[in-house]
C-alpha cells in the first residue's frame, strides 16, 4: 500500500518538515491517532498494557475525556486535511487508525475486575509520558529557548523512535531490575540501616536518595565514557546533534536497563519509603527531559550545586574543553568535588553529537551499532554544519 510505503519513508527520514502542505498537521493528527488507539487497547486489556502503580493513583473518568478529545481532535484534523487534499496518505492514515479506535470502543470501553500480579508493558506509560513532554517542555521551550529550533528538528523520528521502544519496555525493565536486586542486593538489606532511613523526615530523605542515586549515576555514568565496551553502548545517546526535550530518549535499551540495574541499588538496600520513592521518579523524570530540553534558564550560583539544561549541554558537546565532561545528573557540585566538571569562559557549547559523527542515524541501525562498530575503520567525513548560530 502507498499508504504504508509512505509512512515508513517518514520514518526513515531526517530533516525540517515543509509547511504549507499538510504535513505538520497530518503528523499531528497521525500521533493524536495512535495515542488514542493505543488508549483504547490499554482500556481492553489493562492486566498488560498498563503500569501497576500508575493504576492506583489514575483518574479513570479524566482519562476517558482527554481520550475522547484527543479522537475528536484527530480526527478533525485528518478530515479537514482530506477535505482539502493535503496529505491524504498521511492524513488518511490518521483517519483510519481514529475510525478503529472507535470502532473498538473509544472512551467507552468499560474496565472490569482483573489480576494485578501479571507481566505488563507500560503503554499507559508511554501515552502519559508523552503527551505530557510535548505539551509542557514544548512550550517551555518556545518561551525560553536557548537556540532557535524547529519542534520536528533533524532526527526527531530516530529520537520518537527511542522514547516508545523505551518506554513500552519500561514494565520489563523494572520487572527485570526488581528481581535483579532482590536476587543480588538482599544479603545487604539491613533493618537497622532501612529503620534509620525510614524515620528521616520527609525532605531530608529525598534529598539523600536523590544524592545517593546520583552518586551511583555519576561513577556509572563516567564508567561509560572510560571503558571502551561500555563507551559502545553510550554513544548512541550522545550521537543526538540537537538538543531539546526528546534528545534524552535516545538511549540504547541495554543501557538503560544496566543504568537503572545500579541506580536503583542503593534505594533497594536503604529502603525509603513509598512517598520519597515517588517524589524521586518525579525528580529524575522532569530533570532527564529539562537538562535535554533547548532552554535557556539562569540560576546564579546554584549553578554550582544544580545540573541545568546549560551544565548538561556541554556535556553533549564536542568541543575539546568539555569532553568526558559533566557526568552529574542532579547535582552539578559532584563534577566539581570530582574534577570533571567544565570549565570555560564561554556560556554554551558550540557542536553536539559524537566527535567524529561515527554513529549512524536510524533507530534499528543504532540498535545494531554497540555490536557491529568497527573503531580501527576509516571513518566518514564531517558533513559541513548547518546548525543554528548560538
Amino acid at each position: 500500500m502507498r499508504e504504508l510505503d509512505e509512512l515508513n519513508r517518514l520514518s526513515e527520514s531526517s530533516g525540517h518538515l515543509p509547511r504549507g502542505v499538510g504535513m505538520v498537521s497530518g503528523i499531528i493528527a497521525l500521533g493524536l491517532a495512535i495515542l488514542s488507539f493505543l488508549g483504547v487497547l490499554a482500556f481492553h486489556f489493562p492486566a498488560y498494557l498498563t503500569t501497576p502503580e500508575l493504576r492506583k493513583v489514575y483518574n479513570v473518568e479524566l482519562l476517558r475525556q482527554v481520550l475522547f478529545w484527543s479522537l475528536m481532535s484527530g480526527g478533525a484534523i485528518s478530515l479537514f486535511n482530506i477535505v482539502l487534499d493535503r496529505t491524504r496518505w498521511l492524513s488518511g492514515s490518521a483517519f483510519f487508525l481514529i475510525i478503529l479506535a472507535a470502532m473498538m470502543g473509544g472512551h467507552r470501553v468499560p474496565v472490569g475486575d482483573f489480576a494485578d500480579n501479571t507481566p505488563y508493558i507500560g503503554l499507559d506509560w508511554l501515552i502519559l509520558d508523552l503527551l505530557k513532554s510535548t505539551l509542557v517542555f514544548i512550550l517551555i521551550e518556545k518561551m525560553f529557548p536557548h537556540r532557535k529550533q524547529a519542534v520536528f528538528r533533524p532526527e526527531w523520528q530516530t529520537d520518537l523512535q527511542h522514547f516508545m521502544v523505551n518506554h513500552l519496555g519500561v514494565g520489563l525493565v523494572l520487572l527485570v531490575t526488581n528481581h535483579a536486586l532482590q536476587g543480588m542486593l538482599g544479603w545487604a538489606v539491613k533493618d537497622g540501616i532501612q529503620g534509620w532511613v525510614q524515620a528521616l523526615p520527609f525532605w531530608p530523605a529525598l534529598f539523600l536518595i536523590i544524592l545517593a542515586a546520583d552518586l551511583v549515576q555519576y561513577w556509572t555514568h563516567r564508567a561509560y565514557h572510560e571503558v571502551p565496551l561500555l563507551w559502545r553502548l553510550h554513544a548512541v545517546h550522545h550521537s543526538v546533534k540537537s538538543m531539546d526535550w526528546l534528545a534524552g530518549s535516545r538511549q540504547h535499551i541495554l543501557e538503560l536497563l544496566i543504568t537503572r540495574v545500579l541506580v536503583l541499588a542503593p534505594v533497594f538496600v536503604l529502603g525509603f519509603s513509598k512517598d520519597v520513592i515517588d517524589a524521586y521518579i518525579i525528580v529524575v523524570g522532569f530533570q532527564a527531559v529539562f537538562n535535554h530540553a533547548n532552554v535557556k534558564v539562569s540560576l546564579g550560583p546554584l549553578k554550582y550545586v544544580i545540573v541545568t539544561p546549560n551544565f548538561h549541554h556541554w556535556h553533549h558537546s564536542q568541543d575539546p574543553e568539555a569532553l568526558d565532561r559533566n557526568y552529574a545528573a542532579h547535582f552539578a557540585f559532584l563534577d566539581h568535588l570530582f574534577g570533571t566538571a567544565v570549565k570555560t569562559e564561554r556560556k554554551w557549547p558550540s557542536d553536539y553529537g559524537v566527535l567524529g559523527d561515527y554513529v549512524p542515524d536510524g533507530f534499528w541501525k543504532q540498535l545494531r551499532f554497540p555490536f557491529v562498530w568497527n573503531p580501527d575503520a576509516p571513518q566518514p567525513q564531517e558533513k559541513p554544519s548547518d546548525k543554528p548560530e548560538a
